[in-house]
């Protein structure tokens, strides 16, 4: 264990008899990210952190949390009501669920304990609890409208991430020994960039129209440009000059399956153009040369056969000439009625990680965590092997749903990065790579610009590709666990 101080937990048996691996993976989930190799001991054993069923049962535990059964037994009748605040921390509030929020009192016995059941909290967020219930589009988008995850500012909150911290904090004003750094070289957060390749090559006839819808009579000069041949969407070179001068690489994930107009028209919307065309393979090199990575993005349908995504990821490859890491579905299409069937599907194709948990309109984390994660699968009851990096903006939320995301763009961008920092998470933007050009999509690329000069002027981020970011993460994890004992590892 050289090299990662030791936190000791005991899990009161009643827990891990009925929920031992619900339980296991949250508590793996943060630890993991905190950066605390474990092991686990009776509850009558000196501990740093117990969690019980009652209070006291842990008498040599530096803290206690408190465990709700009845909220373990039925997590998908648990439903948030709000957001609470105490002591300048915001947590979810539940119903049913105690009022407590996650703050310190006193056990008859031992350490301070939290009777709020933070655990859970995790759990009922990371895993989705709120999303069955949500109503969809067609496309099997959240309509978030008037939900209390909206009008609550939960998706911005990364509330699960905030419970990490809480504990992290917590234990070492307690004592606890300092956990291993999160990111490499003394940063407190990282950032990523990706692209989803949609439209490079434009269809001249029609693309003028959809400049007129999306500008009016301002775009006239801008769509006869277009019309002939002078404006286009092949902005991969300028990309790399603005994303270097910015000290930054990004990835592009590109749609291995070819669709058409036709099927566009028909509702399976997948870009026109080849990847194993020769201008394609010429631009991989050059991605390549720039250090920017080349990842998958899975077509519309991908989702519905493993077997299909692992051929798309294979034809990807060949046409590229190199290993892809990374997936990013279009349109975030995972299986509306089950996700978790599309991030089992990941591990079948050989991925190392995924970055398509989020909400198509809404700024903010799907899941409450600002940081990599690995999912859990709930009728398999495990986790799963394949990293997700959640996504915190797309560009389409301050422009094609402008409404659902109210206030000043920059602002609110400034202030996520900012949460990100303060949470020591990762700050995942998808910008398309055909907005570039400022007089086809205005403000967009500008908008972009000033977000990363603002996450570069902090100073305190990590920029790399996401699947460098990946990389490092599966070996700090795999790191932590190799030192640790319990949670079902090494028992």
């Amino acid at each position: 264990m050289i090299g990662f101080n030791l936190l000791r937990l005991a899990i009161d048996p009643r827990v891990a008899e009925r929920h031992g691996p619900e339980v296991h993976w949250t508590w793996r989930l943060l630890l993991e990210s905190a950066g605390w190799a474990w092991q686990t001991v009776p509850l009558d054993a000196d501990c740093e952190v117990a969690y019980v069923v009652d209070p006291g049962a842990a008498p040599r535990a530096k803290l206690s949390l408190r465990a709700n059964l009845a909220a373990w037994a039925a997590p998908s009748a648990v439903r948030l009501r709000g957001v609470g605040q105490a002591n300048g921390w915001r947590f979810p509030l539940f119903d049913p669920g105690p009022p407590a929020g996650w703050e310190l009192g006193s056990a008859p016995a031992g350490g301070p304990q939290c009777a709020r059941d933070l655990i859970f909290d995790v759990f009922w967020l990371a895993t989705g609890q709120a999303e069955p219930p949500q109503p969809k589009d067609q496309r099997g988008f959240a309509d978030l409208t008037g939900t209390v995850w909206l009008t609550a500012d939960v998706g911005r909150q990364a509330l699960a991430s905030a419970a990490r911290l809480w504990l992290e904090t917590t234990l070492i004003k307690l004592g606890c020994p300092p956990p291993q750094p999160r990111w490499p070289n003394g940063k407190q957060a990282a950032a990523a960039s990706g692209h989803d390749v949609d439209y490079p090559e434009v269809v001249r006839w029609l693309e003028p129209a959809r400049v007129l819808q999306r500008q009016g009579p301002a775009g006239l000069a801008a769509a006869w440009a277009v019309l002939r041949g002078r404006r286009h969407h092949w902005q991969f070179e300028n990309w790399i000059a603005l994303e270097r001068a910015l000290g930054l690489r990004s990835a592009f994930y590109f749609v291995p399956r070819q669709g058409s107009l036709w099927e566009y028209a028909t509702r399976t919307p997948d870009p026109f153009y080849d990847v194993t065309a020769p201008r394609f393979r010429a631009l991989f090199a050059a991605l390549a040369a720039a250090g920017c990575e080349i990842g998958l993005h899975a077509s519309y349908n991908a989702y519905q056969d493993p077997a299909a995504l692992r051929a798309e990821k294979e034809r990807l490859e060949a046409a590229a000439g190199q290993p892809v890491a990374g997936n990013r579905h279009h349109y975030w299409h995972l299986d509306p009625a089950d996700p978790e069937a599309t991030l089992l599907a990941h591990e079948q194709a050989g991925l190392q990680y995924d970055s398509s948990l989020i909400h198509n309109r809404y700024l903010g984390w799907r899941r409450g965590l600002a940081e990599p994660f690995y999912p859990f699968h709930q009728r398999a009851r495990r986790e799963l092997k394949v990293l997700q990096l959640p996504v915190a903006w797309m560009d389409d939320q301050f422009f094609r749903f402008r409404a659902d995301n109210p206030g000043e763009p920059g602002a609110q961008l400034r202030a996520l990065a900012d949460q990100t920092a303060a949470q020591g998470g990762c700050f995942v933007t998808d910008m398309h790579e055909y907005v570039l050009d400022p007089a086809l999509f205005p403000g967009w690329a500008a908008l972009y610009q000033a977000a990363w000069e603002h996450l570069r002027a902090r100073g305190d981020f990590w920029f790399a590709t996401p699947a460098e970011i990946a990389a490092h993460w599966t070996a700090r994890a795999r790191a932590l666990r190799a030192a640790s004992r319990g949670l079902e590892l090494g028992q």
